[in-house]
């Protein structure tokens, strides 16, 4: 994140010195970080544990104070395949009205067990708090026979919790089971079920069979009395209408239909005689003389044995007349007298040709007024079957209600056989495959169920604690969270000091006495940096001044300001440290205790100085007077203000961007190569606002673990100018034996231990008599 620069009225700057350093955040959001996934499991691996612990710990409680249930199981089998068949043989083992008729037939109603089962610690204060709020409930009290009823009903109600009926897979078998405290009573009662099932079942059977037998007797005798009626009626209305009929049919149509046969007969044989009477005819008509030569047609179809005869003669005579003419001539005696014979053969044959043309003539005649015949009586007969047919539509409409009606009464009829037959032999359409033992184990609670679903619940609330846990967690942990939420460069971690109480040590000689006025003797916890050099803190200090010189480079006086956020943050340590870092190199530094409001630094000084920062610059004492100088470490420092009480500065700010503060830093720049000025924090005061014009550069300090990220990210995003001069943000009262729980796998965090094989000295632990001082801010 870059912005214009600003410019002060002592330099001129053209570049923001964050911008060196400063890497823009990290706006990635991925879906699952299963990095960071792991190291926050790692991190809340205690918290996990605990809650899984004090889940199998219940589990375990739970387990040595519940009742033990026994499980009892029989399965029927039902001949019944259909879902919704099946469905309905479950409810009704489920039904209220078995269960009765189960405590009815073992009489449970007087049995404790079922009546008052072991109850677990929670059903008994449940049990406790609804007998308190009976109290105050008064009524009469109830009868024998209704005390008796509410056991009975009580009892059914127990049977129906305990009891369980479910379907085995896709089959037609049935698992019934009942659970209870007693084995003996489990086997007993599942046992029960089932027989008072089958019981149920065959009353249920009977009972429908006997309804169905009266209903179908009702029905069939309805049924038969329509029948027998439209009987009547087709019988009554084929006599009105003449309509008799024989083998099914009518007689007009039977009548009809035989003389059809005959008329074809007829024409049959009426076209028959008229063909052999034309032959003939024509034949006769040709003459005599032709007659003999044609005579061989009617010869062949007719059945004359003297045509034949006489045909026989003629050829003879013929044949013998030619044999004679051709060996004696035509005029021999034989010759003639064979001519002769054969013109009266000729003769013969002409007339029995006439007499064979009247024949079929005759033939003729007859079949053809036959035929004549016939066709009249069939016109008559149609005439009167046309009416016979009209009304025999009505006739097969009644002769249809007539059959409907009579196999209707016949179904009737053996349905009411058989509902009789099912209501004399009564049969279960189930049967037991599986009898009820008595269980050897208990089926609840189970140990390995039991003992899993803690260790899953544990595991379970183990992650929503650590999900809250990380919910809350909004402060800086490791340096890319000022990466991701700043935008501004880490320059390191400042180990927790103080934790350990130790007793006082003695003074070295080094460090001077309270007799002497050149000499100031700091708390032990400001000389960090001079007590243990090779120190992580001290390395994290050099840090940052390397970060400052190099975002400074070119100034031969820097004022750099110790800010942050909100009080109690360990500023001002850091600000004492950084200095006293800065003047054990060599460097001229001042330190300037500028927070006005609570100066903590002045408060460190012994012997408590007599003039300050409000009295040079309310013009009462020279600044040179007013600096105090370590001898060791030749720190100068120039304290709030002499004799300081609460309230004597009513508007800090106003000095802080006063004139005199401007000629003040003129002159100290001009005699210090470094001046560090320990500020107010930035979030309840306006004094950092007010002094930002003067500062080169800002050293932002973060306490780990507390302060909140969104503040300080809405402090800088308001405050643009304070932003830009940040050189970077330390990360003070570091744990460091918890950090690298904090940080992802790979991260320098995880080598905390390794780096340390570089650091020579430890932190040095401050005294039990020193813990009262204000030593971290």
């Amino acid at each position: 994140m870059s912005r214009k620069a600003e410019r002060s009225p002592m330099h001129h700057r053209t570049v923001p010195y964050g911008s060196l350093f400063r890497r823009e955040p990290d706006t990635s959001d991925s879906f699952i970080d299963l990095n960071r996934l792991m190291t926050i499991l790692m991190r809340r691996a205690r918290l996990i544990a605990l809650s899984v612990v004090v889940a199998l710990a219940l589990g375990v409680l739970y387990l040595v104070f519940a009742t033990p249930l026994y499980t009892a199981m029989t399965t029927p089998q039902s001949s019944q395949q259909a879902d919704t068949r099946l469905a309905s043989a479950i409810e009704i083992l489920k039904s209220g009205r078995l269960a009765l008729r189960v405590v009815d037939d073992l009489d449970l109603s007087q049995n404790e067990t079922i009546l008052n089962p072991p109850q677990s610690p929670v059903s008994l204060a449940k049990g406790w708090v609804k007998s308190l709020a009976s109290l105050g409930s008064g009524g009469a009290a109830p009868s024998a026979e209704a005390e008796a009823e509410g056991r009975r009903q009580k009892a059914a109600a127990m049977l129906q919790q305990g009891l369980g009926v479910e379907r085995v897979a896709r089959s037609s078998v049935v698992a019934v089971s009942f659970r209870s405290p007693d084995p003996q009573l489990s086997a007993t009662i599942a046992k029960a079920y089932a027989e008072a099932f089958f019981a149920e079942q065959l009353s249920a059977n009977v009972h429908a069979s006997e309804q169905a037998s009266a209903w179908l007797q009702e029905r069939l005798a309805d049924i038969q009395q329509r029948s027998q009626a439209a009987a009547l009626e087709v019988e009554r209305y084929r006599n009105e209408n003449g309509l008799t009929a024989a083998r099914g049919e009518l007689m007009s149509e039977q009548q009809l239909a035989d003389l059809n046969s005959q008329l074809i007969v007829a024409q049959a044989d009426a076209a028959s005689a008229s063909a052999r009477y034309n032959q003939f005819r024509a034949i006769v008509e040709q003459g005599p003389e032709r007659a003999v030569a044609n005579a061989t047609i009617p010869a062949r179809q007719g059945d004359n044995s003297i045509v034949q005869d006489l045909r026989g003669r003629y050829n003879a005579v013929v044949k013998r007349e030619g044999e004679i003419t051709r060996s004696f001539g035509a005029d021999h005696p034989q010759a003639t007298a064979l001519r002769a014979e054969k013109e009266d053969l000729a003769r013969q044959i002409y007339q029995e040709l006439q007499q064979l043309t009247a024949s079929y003539r005759n033939d003729y005649d007859v079949a053809r007024s036959r035929e004549i015949s016939l066709r009249e009586s069939i016109e008559k007969v149609a005439g009167s079957n046309a009416e016979a047919n009209r009304s025999s539509v009505q006739l097969r409409t009644l002769e249809q209600k007539a059959t409907a009606l009579k196999t209707l009464s016949d179904a009737y009829l053996a349905r009411y056989e058989q509902a009789t037959q099912q209501q004399s032999f009564p049969i279960a359409k189930a049967r037991v495959i599986s009898d009820a033992g008595v269980p050897t184990a208990a089926s609840s609670p189970s140990r390995t169920l039991t003992i899993g679903l803690s260790l899953v619940l544990g595991l379970m609330g183990g992650g929503a604690l650590t999900f809250l846990q990380e919910m809350r967690e909004r402060s800086f942990r490791v340096g890319n969270d000022i990466r991701a939420v700043l935008g501004l460069r880490p320059l390191g971690y400042l180990p927790l000091v103080g934790a350990r109480k130790e007793r006082a040590q003695p003074a070295r000689p080094e460090d001077g006495g309270a007799d002497e006025g050149d000499v100031i003797p700091f708390e032990r916890m400001t000389r960090i940096v001079l007590d243990a050099p090779g120190s992580a803190f001290a390395e994290t200090l050099r840090h940052a001044r390397l970060a400052s010189d190099m975002m400074l480079h070119g100034r031969e006086s820097r004022v750099i300001g110790i800010v942050s956020a909100l009080p109690q943050e360990g500023k001002s340590t850091v600000a004492i440290n950084f200095a006293a870092l800065l003047a054990a190199s060599g460097k001229r530094t001042l330190l300037i205790d500028a927070d006005l409001r609570r100066p903590s630094l002045t408060g460190m000084l012994n012997p408590a100085p007599q003039a300050g920062l409000v009295e040079v610059l309310l013009g009462q004492a020279a600044w040179n007077q007013a600096i105090k100088v370590d001898r060791r470490s030749k720190l100068a420092v120039l304290p709030a203000g002499g004799r300081m009480r609460g309230g004597e500065v009513h508007h800090p700010n106003e000095l802080m961007a006063s004139a005199g503060m401007k000629r003040l830093f003129d002159e100290l720049r001009q005699t210090f190569d470094y001046v560090i000025v320990d500020l107010a924090p930035l979030a309840p005061v306006v004094d950092v606002k007010t002094f930002e014009p003067l500062a080169d550069g800002f050293l932002f300090v973060v306490e780990w673990g507390k302060t909140p990220s969104p503040l300080v990210r809405d402090l800088l995003t308001a405050e643009s100018r304070i932003e830009a001069k940040i050189v970077g943000v330390v990360l003070n009262k570091t744990d460091m034996t918890a950090l690298p729980r904090y940080s992802d796998f790979g991260a320098a965090e995880k080598y905390r231990s390794l780096y340390d094989q570089y650091c020579t000295d430890s932190v040095p632990p401050v005294p039990a008599r020193q813990k009262s001082a204000p030593t971290q801010g």
